[in-house]
């Protein structure tokens, strides 16, 4: 309470509503898996993977859909093709945590200049082949000689290389006699190529490092702008002894006579040798536990390693862990068959993962630019799923059924799931996806993999997810608030004003607010020895919506004179 101490008029601001609950997001996603370039999630102090909201973000940060390089042959980057998948399907936001395979390695680095102080090399592993080369990534360096006057030239920034003849001079550094005699300004750009293209592209640096774009910073470990140390997968080391001239000439070593550009060849990365490890799956899934934003996780292309099994316990112990609000999207593996499903089936149970058969069909987007590469290839669902699961929410309601929903850019399916085979697979948990007469190829299937009734769908456990996600969120203000009646009523109503609405858009079942749900905070909920140890106990219960999994119609003849 303030004070009041002399005698005057105070005019405070006061607040008679109860502190209110915003829904949390559920739509965004996270993959965990290898992809051609990008940064990689090292330790749980790395900073969080930048968002995406769109395949060509995916792209700019982690490279195309080309093969992966692993051990002797090719490999499917899974996790391009699902990010391009959960996109495709309606998804709007996702975060990628890249790991590596085993035995993974970076491009060679390059000296630039005679006495080895300037080196080039790329700065994360990855063995993507450039068409036609044995390059992972060729580097052209351009130099920009601009026509002026040194009077002028005195006006660029600091550290701004200047050539008066065949001098070069730094502006602000060394001593440039004013005058009207003509001069060029030096500067240097840069063009890095991968398989999928150019992808990266700068200009206008100086070879000083008092100049505001220094190659070596910005081509550094550390750049200034930090997008640029996510998109630039090259990386510039330079000995601080070298001089601006020194610099200058070691960059443009070599270059060619006709086009006056030099071009650096980056070769021998390799993605692995074989597939990453559940502790490197373990890892990755750590960097993505503080960012509150995701509610749905998979990792495309896991079930094709030997070591699927691990990381299919990996990523549920992922969604299970306390406070983290996920679901856990897994595949199976490639070409199995009923039985085989049935004993993956067999060894996992959990209320947060959900589990998709078979793998589908899409058209291969690498063909366009291979002619080596089939037209067609299959692909595991869980990209295409987690944008339904992302889709459905925001058209509808995470209350509502991933389920009986369309999967954008698939063209068939690995194996067609018979109507007899999903009534065994269905009662496991067994999401399947079919290909239905005239209505395309749909998500046929809503199930967790719990052997518990009462999580037996996934729109119910997502739900609430939702539920506890929001009210944790929305009620952090009642913590070392005095614990006593007046907490309890605020808490009430905040929560109750929160489910009402909730009812109110149709995610609660009940045709009136008592039916749908209650809200409990007072001495029924807690005892003395809870308020003793500032403990406050409210009480919630709702009436989840559950799909309509078998609609039923019973249909019986009739006399003409029958009544009623």
């Amino acid at each position: 309470m303030p004070e009041y101490l002399a005698p005057a008029v105070f005019v405070e601001e006061t607040s008679f509503r109860a502190k209110s609950i915003e829904g949390v997001g559920t739509s965004t996603a996270a993959f965990v898996g290898m992809t051609a370039r990008g940064p990689v999630s090292l330790s749980p102090t790395d900073p969080s993977p930048p968002l995406l909201t769109s395949f060509t973000d995916f792209e700019r940060y982690y490279g195309g859909v080309d093969d992966l390089a692993i051990g002797d042959g090719q490999a499917r980057n899974y996790v391009a093709l699902a990010a391009r998948a959960f996109f495709n399907n309606g998804g709007g936001r996702l975060y990628v945590s890249r790991i590596l395979g085993t035995g993974a390695k970076a491009a060679k680095p390059a000296d630039l200049d005679t006495d080895k102080k300037m080196k080039l090399g790329a700065r994360t592993p990855g063995g993507a082949l450039i068409a036609g080369s044995s390059s992972n990534y060729q580097v052209v360096i351009s130099e920009s000689d601009l026509p002026t006057t040194i009077r002028l030239a005195l006006k660029q920034p600091m550290g701004t290389l200047v050539q008066i003849g065949n001098a070069l001079s730094v502006v602000g550094v060394d001593d440039i006699p004013v005058s009207d005699d003509p001069c060029s300004i030096v500067t240097f750009g840069i063009t890095i190529h991968d398989p999928t293209g150019p992808v990266y592209e700068t200009g206008g640096l100086g070879a000083h490092p008092k100049h505001p774009r220094y190659i070596g910073a910005v081509l550094g470990a550390n750049p200034p702008v930090v997008s640029d140390g996510l998109t630039n997968p090259i990386i510039l080391t330079i000995d601080p002894s070298l001089k601006p001239k020194d610099i200058a000439t070691g960059l443009m070593r070599g270059k060619d006579a006709g086009t006056g550009l030099r071009t650096i060849e980056l070769a021998g990365g390799l993605d692995g040798t074989d597939g990453p490890s559940e502790g490197d799956y373990q890892t990755a899934f750590d960097t993505l536990l503080a960012n509150e934003n995701i509610s749905i996780v998979a990792a495309p292309g896991s079930s094709s390693f030997a070591n699927a099994a691990n990381i299919n316990q990996v990523l549920i112990g992922h969604a299970e862990k306390r406070r983290a609000y996920r679901i856990a999207v897994l595949d199976t593996p490639a070409q199995l068959s009923i039985e085989q499903v049935q004993t993956l089936k067999g060894k996992i149970d959990s209320t947060y993962a959900a589990l998709y058969f078979p793998w589908i069909t899409i058209g291969n987007p690498a063909a366009a630019t291979d002619p080596l590469q089939p037209s067609e290839i299959n692909v595991p669902p869980s990209g295409a799923v987690c944008g339904i699961y992302a889709r459905t929410d925001v058209q509808r309601g995470v209350w509502k059924a991933p389920a009986n929903e369309t999967v954008t850019g698939a063209i068939g399916l690995e194996r067609d799931v018979r109507f007899g085979e999903q009534e065994i697979l269905n009662p496991l948990g067994i999401n399947c996806i079919r290909p239905l007469p005239n209505r395309g190829i749909r998500v046929w299937g809503a199930r967790t993999l719990s052997s518990d009734p009462e999580w037996k769908y996934v729109n119910v456990r997502r739900y609430f997810l939702y539920l506890e996600a929001s009210i944790d969120r929305g009620t952090q203000w009642a913590v070392f608030e005095p614990n006593g009646e007046a907490l309890w009523a605020n808490v009430r109503t905040t929560v109750t004003d929160f489910l009402y609405n909730e009812w109110v858009s149709g995610a609660l079942l009940g045709t009136k607010p008592e039916e749908a749900y209650f809200v409990r905070c007072d001495r029924t909920t807690m005892t003395q020895a809870d308020l003793d140890n500032g403990r406050l106990v409210c009480l919630v219960g709702v009436a989840a919506l559950k799909p309509a999994e078998f609609v039923i119609f019973r249909i019986g003849q009739k006399t003409a004179d029958a009544r009623g």
